[in-house]
């Protein structure tokens, strides 16, 4: 499959199917903070999201915020208001945060998947921790000086990839 391919490629985290999760033996969703859960020119996830981590959580999911986001209080405070475990300081693509995220959360490889926005980080660390992966829309254009950088390499990297809800 390829380090920087995901599993799947879906427009956000709400069109995320939970029963199609649950029937696939997923136990287990490892959820990126910025930009997937809450945009990152925001301080609080969308209603949406929290609407989509509520009906995860009534099937049964574990939920588990795995952030690169180095600000561990806003990370903290996302994952209270989230209603979620937290590993922060993930420094993805090193798979090291999602395996401990695993162990915390008491599930396998095989019932866990990593849904994240970014190529280079997200897919790459579930790829690298033998977790199936989501690659979602970023939910806002801004990001840190740097992710714009990755972002023109990750345009080529999903030359001609379908994202379902577009």
């Amino acid at each position: 499959m390829g380090l920087f391919r995901a599993t799947r490629y879906v427009a956000s985290l709400p069109l995320v199917d939970v029963d199609e999760l649950v029937s696939s033996g997923v136990r287990l969703v490892l959820l990126d903070r910025d930009n997937t859960c809450v945009p990152r020119d925001a301080t609080s996830a969308p209603a949406e999201v929290l609407a989509w981590l509520d009906r995860a959580r009534e099937a049964g999911l574990g939920l588990c915020l795995v952030s690169n986001n180095f600000h561990s209080s806003q990370v903290g405070r996302t994952a209270r208001e989230l209603g979620v475990e937290v590993v922060d300081h993930a420094m993805k693509p090193a798979p090291f945060a999602l395996v401990r995220a695993m162990r915390l959360m008491g599930a396998s490889r095989e019932e866990t998947v990593m849904i994240g926005d970014q190529v280079f980080t997200d897919v790459a660390a579930g790829n690298l921790a033998g977790v199936r992966t989501i690659l979602v829309r970023p939910q806002s254009r801004k990001d840190l000086w740097y992710t714009h950088v990755f972002r023109v390499f990750e345009r080529l990297a999903l030359h001609n990839v379908t994202f379902d809800g577009e």
